[in-house]
């Protein structure tokens, strides 16, 4: 990007104004004079957007969201990730829903068309370009595109692993990032169609006992099924907004699931996020947003920086 960071010679007449509060009001006391620089919170904001920014070479880099129990917040933590990385970076990210029954992935932004992945599929031989493309999703404030998933129930064929790959094919080729809202069939076409194309994983879990061990299931079935490394470098984020999480010692159970995958973020309680409408990202309490930020930067930190490392 030519921004003025990057281009100007830092010195007293070309460094910007501080911010933060205070050391704002010290430079506007000063006359300009003393530029105590950006505070610590700006600073902190700042890093984590290097974080999440980290550049990357070659092809789409492939994140599937993966539980096997419903209402533990996987969409809601797809849209918070999506968001998060859409709003820091400066490339293109996509959401796609791709459950194999109605999703409701498109119902976390204000829908701008009706088409879905099943619209992909069937137009695929004229999408030429990310105008075309573009046609077929939606995209909310961030800049985040989400893909719909099927809403006809009087579609003869679920949405299956062909289908995917035709999508996924499709969105490799105009986003940096592609974020994969899978259903909760472990075993189903479409999950095997995203593991294989997986550059990292983001195991959600509910704050229950019961939402817990399913979420370990999840990672013993992944290792018994050749997705070892894929468990040891992925990310549980555990949605302390579910039923019985104030119940249950958090603790533990991230301290079971730390010795399995390479990092545990919790999601906060969110009433913008209880209401499971659509979600506006700037409105979001600020320990959301952080809770947002960090997952998205430990996600890029799992990726490969080169598509063939």
């Amino acid at each position: 990007m030519l921004t003025s960071d990057r281009l100007l010679e830092v010195n007293r007449r070309t460094r910007r104004a501080p911010r933060g509060a205070w050391n704002r009001f010290v430079y506007d006391a000063t006359l300009h004079v003393v530029n105590l620089g950006d505070s610590a919170k700006v600073r902190a904001h700042q890093q984590m957007d290097e974080r999440i920014r980290r550049h990357f070479d070659g092809g789409a880099r492939f994140v599937p969201i993966l539980t096997r129990k419903g209402g533990v917040g996987k969409t809601t933590v797809t849209a918070l990730l999506g968001m998060a990385l859409a709003d820091a970076r400066d490339d293109r990210i996509i959401a796609v829903d791709a459950n194999p029954d109605r999703g409701t992935l498109s119902e976390r932004v204000s829908k701008q068309t009706r088409l879905t992945v099943r619209d992909v599929v069937t137009r695929a031989a004229s999408i030429g370009n990310f105008t075309d493309f573009t046609a077929l999703v939606s995209r909310d404030e961030t800049r985040l595109d989400i893909l719909a998933s099927d809403t006809d129930p009087l579609l003869s064929e679920a949405f299956d692993e062909n289908d995917y790959n035709v999508v996924a094919d499709l969105a490799a080729r105009f986003y940096s990032i592609v974020l994969t809202d899978c259903g909760t069939g472990i075993v189903h076409s479409v999950m095997r169609a995203t593991l294989q194309r997986a550059d990292s994983i983001v195991i959600v879990s509910g704050g229950s006992v019961d939402e817990a061990r399913l979420a370990s299931e999840t990672l013993t079935w992944l290792e018994a099924n050749g997705y070892g490394e894929l468990v040891r470098n992925s990310i549980v984020a555990i949605n302390t907004a579910t039923q019985g999480t104030n119940l249950v010692r958090l603790e533990e159970i991230e301290s079971h699931f730390r010795s399995r995958v390479r990092e545990i973020v919790r999601i906060p309680y969110d009433a913008q996020l209880a209401a499971g409408s659509v979600v506006s990202y700037k409105d979001l309490q600020p320990i959301t947003q952080l809770a947002a930020r960090t997952l998205a930067a430990l996600v890029v930190e799992g990726l490969p920086a080169d598509q063939n490392s």
